[in-house]
């Protein structure tokens, strides 16, 4: 029987790569000269440091454009809100990994809702999708890539 996992996974290495290259670009910024606006990376946490708001969304751009270029969808940040104080601003920034339980109900359901002979099945943070025809698991990958979710999704673990 085929099968295989549908995932969301963050490749931290070039999370790190990504706030590295923006934390340089702030560096040679002529509007962010003296600044001290920098971005914080804490395991899955970024913390955007500015002395202003509109700084931190210049930031967030900043951020939004090297995570693009090293493969990293940006659909998988979440954005806390923003806190100013006299001289500083922060924003923090979740970057969420896995599959949760809402978002793997809702793929289950659109599995289901193909009417295709595969069955899907929650395992932690990942579905396993599996059926007895490999033109079947296609047709779902295609429509799991078709479909508009929150999160971005990869397909592992394809086995025949």
């Amino acid at each position: 029987m085929a099968s295989f996992d549908v995932v969301s996974r963050i490749d931290m290495h070039e999370l790190a790569n990504a706030v590295d290259q923006a934390n340089r670009e702030l560096t040679t910024r002529f509007d962010f000269k003296g600044t001290n606006s920098r971005v914080e990376r804490n395991e899955t946490a970024l913390t955007l440091i500015a002395p202003a708001e509109f700084q931190i969304k210049q930031l967030t751009d900043i951020l939004q454009i090297r995570l693009a270029k090293r493969g990293i969808d940006i659909r998988c940040l979440e954005y806390g809100t923003l806190q100013q104080s006299v001289h500083e601003a922060r924003q923090t920034i979740t970057v969420r990994e896995g599959i949760n339980a809402d978002l793997a109900r809702k793929l289950v359901k659109i599995v289901k809702d193909s009417r295709l002979k595969v069955q899907a099945q929650i395992q932690g943070e990942q579905l396993r999708v599996s059926g007895k025809k490999k033109d079947d698991l296609q047709q779902v990958i295609a429509i799991l890539r078709a479909a508009k979710v929150e999160m971005p999704l990869q397909f592992v673990n394809f086995r025949d």
